[in-house]
């Protein structure tokens, strides 16, 4: 990793203890430039606002042609923003309401005013934006990093959490030399050239590298900000069995971070929950519009299950 550094450009983590923070004003600027025209990709009309917690400031982008219905509640991966859910929300919103959520300590505009990876505090941020959000309990849809939010929040504050998706969930196995090295190639890979990289985004699996806007706007938030480090524990067997809401977890076959057999067998611990193998590497999934009826068909099952969803 600190080869890769040396070679991009990234930004070192924030300190220890201390929330994330940009290297300068004009980090800042040239971020916010390429996050304008990233969001230039999601369904309009798009809303933006600003939800104060006691612990940030937190970005959420809205999309809701339906807004009677219970909440879908986006949460991405480490070092992102909720522009790379822009292929999802469409179709997630015949569901309901679409909440894309910037989550703070990652480049984005959010604001934390204090860490928010400890699991206690994580999940007082997002229960208290989830009661602002709604007063009816909420889908949370969470990528990677994301996913073991979601999960963390139906351990400790389960009261607003309707159900869950999980895609390519952290938290529920330990990173290894695998995903490492899926992540330094990966990385190096979407710097290249686009006639290369496309060649490269096949041989690895991963079609998101193509997206210009996307990966424009990645680079400018790994060497402009200073992100708060995300290295979360992972979640005991007795921890998987406490998480009672409707679960659907999806892993790419060739993910990094969590092999199908892995999925299938932490997956099994969790009461009411499904487990789905697709195409594509660690959330990098191939077939969009197939994963995004699967996750639509879920969600709606679980709404239209009323208040027996999480029992039997």
């Amino acid at each position: 990793m600190p080869r890769l550094k040396h070679i991009t450009g990234a930004a070192d983590l924030a300190p220890e203890g201390r929330p994330g923070s940009w290297v300068s004003d004009a980090a800042r600027e040239k971020f916010m430039a390429a996050y304008e025209r990233a969001f230039a990709l999601w369904p309009q009309p798009c809303e933006e606002f600003d939800i104060e917690t006691a612990t940030a400031t937190t970005r959420v982008h809205a999309y809701r042609p339906h807004p009677g219905g219970e909440p879908v509640v986006l949460l991405h991966g480490a070092g992102y923003n909720a522009s790379s859910w822009y292929p999802h929300v469409a179709a997630l919103a015949e569901a309901g309401p679409v909440y894309g959520i910037d989550m703070p300590g990652d480049p984005n505009p959010s604001v934390p005013r204090a860490p928010l990876t400890p699991p206690a505090s994580c999940a007082a941020w997002l229960d208290e934006l989830l009661g602002q959000l709604s007063d009816r309990p909420a889908h949370l849809v969470g990528l990677s990093y994301g996913g073991w939010v979601a999960m963390n929040q139906a351990i400790r504050a389960p009261g607003r959490v309707a159900s869950l998706t999980l895609l390519d969930p952290a938290g529920l196995t330990q990173l290894d030399a695998r995903f490492y090295r899926w992540l330094t190639i990966s990385g190096l890979a979407s710097l290249t050239p686009m006639p290369l990289r496309r060649h490269l985004a096949r041989w690895l699996d991963s079609p998101v590298m193509l997206e210009r806007e996307l990966m424009t706007l990645m680079w400018a938030g790994s060497r402009g900000y200073r992100m708060e480090p995300k290295f979360p524990g992972i979640l005991t067997d007795d921890q998987l069995r406490a998480i009672s809401v409707p679960a659907l977890l999806v892993t790419g076959a060739r993910s990094a971070l969590i092999t199908p057999a892995q999925a299938r067998d932490r997956g099994s611990l969790m009461p009411h929950a499904q487990v789905a193998i697709v195409p594509g590497s660690h959330g990098c999934f191939n077939r969009i519009d197939e994963l995004n009826s699967q996750i639509a068909a879920f969600i709606k099952a679980q709404a239209t299950a009323g208040p027996a969803r999480s029992g039997g």
